[in-house]
């Protein structure tokens, strides 16, 4: 094993070096957020005497994990410890000066972290892109509404992370004048929350949302909700020295079922918007770390000035439904039923008849709610910009479940990060994904990151959109018919 050692603001850092890549695992951006920390903003990035070393995984924070059958198809490492707040770096020249990617992990705001296999950055570092990726606060540590505490701690993290980008890259041969911050799904979420914050502003120059945009966020009404359910079931107080008397363990454990409990109430309307939006721990509107609605703030003008690349997969949703075994027993009715829940008229099920005049019941929902959760919210964010935005939908299909789970939800990220030789990448693309989509794919990723071009026009007025798939190219207004059946509603 080769290892190099550098200079940083932090103290020397050793890290791992070889074939033109070096990496730098589970570097703290803030002191471990446990004891007088817990439930507190993030700290300034700790500093050590002699040389850190840097060449294993850092710890991941607690997380409730994935059950089956999801488990099955998502990674979900566990690596012990307190120093969680870390980032992994992967450089191509310690000495240089390149383009940074930041990558946010996804998992619902409850699960995730930089020690996925397919976050490994490497891919980027190889063509002249540093990448850094991060940790944050998931769930009750992260994002409920507790007494005493700053609100949204895990976007505060994320700040940080990039705070510490930005006054530490440079060690570690990146540009903290080019950086773009990139998330999947509720790391997407987070992009487009962060593109919102005046707290971030400045940070980063481009953003790229992948199955995420900037309407996924909760009322404070609703978050105090959830909180007090949640302290009502421990026999505590809703406060940083009720939740603080809480083993992290058991925390996790209660907030475990507390959601499972808003899951199985929700659709009675005991539990207002989680109805519709369904994660209990996410970031809400505090007026001052998140001010508003992101969306709402990003059609007033904020992040204005940011290059943005954004897009769906073709079946979000079958990632939900698929591996469940639900589709089969989903009626017409249903779909129906829930297009009234999201305040669409019932007969706007036609529209996606006459789109796919072949599916099942079961089809049709995975159609309706992967417009509603994810592809709709994406077009709004550009529909709103007269900035410089790139739109791509992701429509090779996984051949698993017998090619139902198709281009399901996750499914692009190991082609982002050109990772299909990762054992893991087989749990959700079935076995011999094609490398050429990952070629593609990731090499648009990177012109992105270090041109602010991923190599096909703008969204404009022909709304133009990269499919990456086994017949590439650019389509114009796909799908006009049910897009328009959210005009007003969505």
């Amino acid at each position: 094993m080769d290892t190099i050692t550098v200079d940083t603001p932090q103290g020397q850092v050793r890290g791992r070096t070889g074939a033109g890549i070096t990496s730098f695992l589970g570097v703290p951006y803030a002191e471990a957020p446990f004891g007088a920390r817990r439930f507190q903003a993030p700290s300034p990035p700790p500093m050590w005497d002699g040389v850190r070393d840097a060449l294993e995984l850092g710890a991941t924070v607690p997380k409730v994990g994935y059950r089956p059958p999801t488990s099955e198809i998502l990674s979900e490492p566990v690596v012990p410890g307190d120093d969680c707040l870390n980032v992994n770096v992967f450089t191509p020249d310690v000495g240089g000066s390149a383009p940074v990617f930041v990558w946010i992990h996804g998992g619902a705001f409850v699960n995730g972290s930089n020690a996925i296999p397919t976050y490994d950055g490497s891919a980027f570092a190889r063509d002249g892109v540093v990448a850094v990726v991060i940790n944050y606060r998931l769930g009750v540590d992260g994002f409920a509404l507790i007494d005493g505490a700053p609100a949204n701690r895990g976007m505060l993290d994320q700040v940080a992370a990039l705070e510490w980008v930005r006054d530490h890259i440079a060690s570690y041969g990146g540009d903290p004048a080019r950086v773009t911050i990139a998330g999947e799904s509720a790391g997407a979420m987070s992009v487009g929350t962060l593109m919102s914050m005046p707290s971030a502003e400045g940070l980063f120059q481009r953003a790229i949302l992948q199955s995420g945009a900037g309407h996924h966020v909760i009322t404070a009404e609703t978050a105090a909700k959830v909180s007090a359910a949640l302290a009502s079931a421990l026999g505590v107080e809703a406060s940083v020295d009720g939740f603080g008397s809480v083993p992290v363990d058991a925390l996790v454990d209660a907030q475990r079922e507390l959601s499972d409990r808003i899951t199985a109430e929700a659709p009675t309307g005991a539990w207002g918007e989680l109805a519709l939006n369904v994660m209990a721990f996410e970031p809400y509107i505090d007026g001052d770390v998140v001010p508003a609605l992101p969306f709402s703030r990003i059609s007033d003008g904020a992040s204005a000035q940011v290059d943005v690349l954004i897009g769906t997969t073709s079946e979000e949703h079958a990632f939900f439904i698929v591996p469940a075994g639900l589709v089969p027993h989903l009626t017409e009715d249903y779909v129906k039923m829930v297009l009234a829940g999201y305040r669409a008229d019932p007969s706007a099920l036609e529209k996606y008849r006459e789109q796919l005049p072949d599916a099942s019941a079961g089809e049709l929902m995975i159609a309706v709610m992967t417009d509603w959760f994810f592809r709709i919210p994406a077009t709004r964010l550009v529909e709103a910009r007269s900035g410089n935005a790139f739109v791509y939908e992701f429509t090779w299909r996984s051949s698993l479940f017998d090619g139902a789970l198709g281009a399901c939800h996750a499914l692009e990220i190991p082609f982002v990060f050109d990772m299909l030789h990762k054992p893991e990448t087989e749990r959700i693309t079935g076995p011999n994904p094609p490398q050429q989509v990952a070629d593609r794919m990731h090499r648009a990723w990177v012109d992105f990151v270090r041109d602010g071009s991923p190599g096909w026009d703008p969204y404009g007025t022909d709304r133009a959109v990269m499919m990456f798939g086994n017949e590439p190219g650019v389509a114009l207004d796909p799908r006009p018919a049910t897009r328009a059946v959210w005009d007003g509603v969505r």
